[in-house]
């Protein structure tokens, strides 16, 4: 996979050479470029912003460096999201989405947003990821690049995938590792039985448990596709 991230402050991804991501980067298992939008200005003073048409506070980024920087790495393959709080919110299922392109383009607002007519050309779809605004998209973009890089094959284990929070809508189970006492409190004695159904049945019930008292929403879905299954089972 191959995913170019545009932005005007490509320093805030110095962080993504660390851990899993940086060494699926080493391995190349993954292409991600950050691209300077400001290189493209063809202004003097490589601006890349003004103020908006109709007044207001703030400023609004221009269209020409946003547009020359999406088209110097589109391809017909591509897929142009915008980070944006107007976007789908993200959630499990899109990044599943995501993860299926072969290459993602990943454009990052500033300020007071881009203007309109870059999102009419060039972008495919816009996403936020919660109904609270930050300064740019780089924050966002980033949580984007982890979500989606994990799905990315020999990045993590397949089996690490399978059993964690929203895989299956539901919450994930508690886990525990050594010791197996700390401080006063005991891993439950279940998990150290070693037989594999109880402990699924075991972790099954805590997922519904969490995810009821956290999550209702997806508890609520998680009790309809049951109940769904179950009648399909009967035809």
């Amino acid at each position: 996979m191959k995913i170019d991230i545009l932005t005007l402050f490509p320093e805030m991804f110095d962080c993504i050479k660390a851990s899993i991501i940086g060494r699926a980067i080493k391995a190349n298992k993954v292409e991600i470029n950050i691209i300077d939008v400001r290189q493209f200005s063809i202004e003097k003073h490589k601006k890349c912003d003004d103020y908006p048409y109709g007044g207001g506070f703030g400023m609004v980024l221009t269209p020409q460096p946003l547009y020359d920087a999406i088209m110097s790495v589109k391809i017909e393959k591509s897929l142009v999201v915008l980070m944006s709080p107007k976007g789908d919110v993200l959630n499990q299922g899109k990044v599943c989405e995501l993860a299926k392109y072969e290459h993602l383009i990943i454009v990052c607002g500033h300020y007071e947003g881009i203007d309109e007519r870059i999102i009419n050309l060039c972008v495919d779809c816009e996403i936020s990821i919660g109904d609270y605004i930050l300064t740019g998209g780089e924050i966002p973009a980033m949580v984007i690049l982890d979500a989606v890089c994990r799905y990315v094959p020999d990045v993590i284990t397949d089996s690490s995938l399978l059993e964690e929070s929203f895989s299956d809508g539901l919450l994930e189970y508690p886990q525990y590792t050594r010791p197996q006492e700390f401080k006063g409190l005991k891993v439950p004695e279940i998990l150290i039985t070693g037989n594999h159904q109880k402990i699924n049945d075991w972790r099954l019930k805590q997922s519904i448990k969490i995810t009821k008292e956290r999550r209702k929403d997806l508890y609520k879905e998680f009790i309809k596709k049951s109940k769904t299954n179950q009648k399909n089972e009967k035809k």
